[in-house]
C-alpha cells in the first residue's frame, strides 16, 4: 500500500531565495523539481541524502539536489508536512 505524499510547505524565506535561486541557476529547474518531487513522495529516498543540520541549523535537515545545491527543511513527520526553508549552495545555506 502506497502512502499519501507528504505536504511541501514554503516558507516566506524559501519563496524568496527560491525566486533568486531559479534566475541564476535555470539549468538546475528539472533536478530542482525531480528533488522537490522525490521529497514529497518520500523524503526518506536515499539518493536525497537526507541528513540532520548542526549547530544554528541542528532544527532542520537538509537534502541535495545537486553536489553542490541543497535544499534546508523541517520533517514533520506527524502531520506529514516538509516545511520548506532555505535552497541555495553549500555555503549560502548554511553561512
Amino acid at each position: 500500500m502506497h502512502s499519501a505524499p507528504y505536504s511541501l510547505i514554503q516558507t516566506p524565506q524559501f519563496k524568496r531565495a527560491f525566486a533568486k535561486f531559479a534566475r541564476k541557476h535555470p539549468e538546475l529547474r528539472e533536478k530542482t523539481k525531480e528533488t522537490l518531487l522525490a521529497l514529497r513522495n518520500d523524503p526518506f529516498t536515499p539518493s536525497l541524502r537526507l541528513h540532520n543540520l548542526t549547530g544554528p541549523l541542528s532544527s532542520k535537515q537538509a537534502v541535495s539536489i545537486t553536489y553542490a545545491y541543497r535544499i534546508v527543511l523541517c520533517v514533520e513527520i506527524v502531520d506529514r508536512e516538509i516545511v520548506l526553508h532555505n535552497i541555495g549552495t553549500h555555503d549560502e545555506v548554511y553561512g
